[in-house]
């Protein structure tokens, strides 16, 4: 498979490279990188036929979107995919610290959450301000859910709901300012009960349907039946999966670091480095149109591109699914394909 192939959104005149460019890196998440190695990494992206890139408000505290859209601002709109996200309304805050919630060098706006109908609205035009770029092909709303929100999700949910964010997301799509719309978060359950509220067309799901972890696989199975496209992001579940000790944002727990071992003495015994089976099994699923990864540099890209591409035989999925590492019913990729 080729990160440059194209997979469409069953209801939307829109189709998606197979691998698309996270940029949360250029926002600074953990460490730093300058905009000569974002200029760089997005070059690289180019030139091995990526056309699918996600940004967000929050990443980097609107960093990444001023960075992304200065570097894709002077090709031709047609000839690629952007995506941002909405739910968080970035505020001029003059106090806001290096090292919040990851970003290392954040600028000066600080995130509040708002999901209201009118938020909703302004996020999207504050977006396209920042990206210097007027058509946002997706618009995804941002990390809703019990994961981000704890004892306060019920709160945000009515401003999606009765306080009019679902049906602001309804607006932009039908007036032909966004093409596709949907969700862009951690966990399964709630986008379950967003498309009982909303016509979704695309769910970015974060960490949730992996080489490591399946439990979302009902879901996935839905949204194929629904023709809602599944966009994959963290397929290496926040770095367990490439070899360091990061689950979930947080540090690894022994039962997941001992079935990453085991996945990965499968995977040794055919000679296929454990993030190249993380990245194509996913990928197999129907309703997967694309997985989004991010990259600091133009190396870490190449590294990238030549795990998604490399070949896998069909044997080792089997061997995964007899040692019990795989969901029964999870779809399996083919080397045919």
């Amino acid at each position: 498979m080729k990160v440059s192939e194209r997979r469409p959104l069953p209801r939307r005149d829109l189709s998606l490279t197979v691998l698309g460019l996270g940029s949360a890196p250029m926002g600074g998440l953990y460490s730093t990188t300058t905009f000569a190695e974002a200029q760089a990494t997005t070059d690289a992206a180019w030139a091995h036929g990526i056309r699918y890139f996600d940004t967000a408000p929050y990443y980097g505290y609107t960093r990444s979107e001023r960075r992304l859209g200065a570097l894709l601002c002077d090709r031709e709109r047609d000839s690629y995919v952007l995506s941002t996200k909405a739910g968080r309304l970035m505020e001029p805050d003059g106090n806001v610290s290096a090292g919040e919630n990851g970003w290392v060098h954040p600028l000066p706006f600080r995130p509040v959450y708002d999901y209201t109908y009118d938020a909703i609205l302004k996020s999207f035009e504050d977006s396209r301000q920042r990206l210097g770029i007027l058509k946002i092909d997706i618009l995804y709303i941002h990390d809703i859910g019990r994961y981000t929100h704890g004892d306060r999700h019920e709160h945000y949910w009515r401003q999606l709901t009765a306080g009019g964010g679902f049906r602001a997301l309804l607006e932009l799509r039908d007036s032909g300012h966004v093409t596709a719309i949907g969700l862009g978060v951690n966990e399964a359950e709630v986008v379950h009960d967003a498309m009982g509220e909303a016509d979704l067309d695309v769910v970015m799901l974060a960490g949730r349907y992996t080489l490591l972890e399946q439990m979302s696989l009902p879901l996935l199975d839905k949204c194929a039946r629904a023709g809602t496209g599944i966009v994959i992001a963290g397929p290496f579940n926040s770095g367990i999966l490439v070899g360091n000790n990061k689950f979930d944002y947080a540090d690894a727990p022994p039962d997941v670091v001992r079935r990453v071992q085991s996945l990965k003495a499968v995977c040794d015994e055919f000679d296929v480095p454990l993030p190249a089976a993380a990245f194509r099994f996913p990928m197999a699923h129907p309703a997967v149109v694309s997985c989004v990864t991010g990259a600091r540099d133009a190396e870490q890209l190449q590294t990238n591109v030549a795990w998604f591409e490399r070949p896998i035989p069909d044997e080792l999925w089997a061997a995964l699914r007899r040692a019990g590492l795989l969901d029964e019913a999870a779809p399996l990729p083919r080397e045919s394909e």
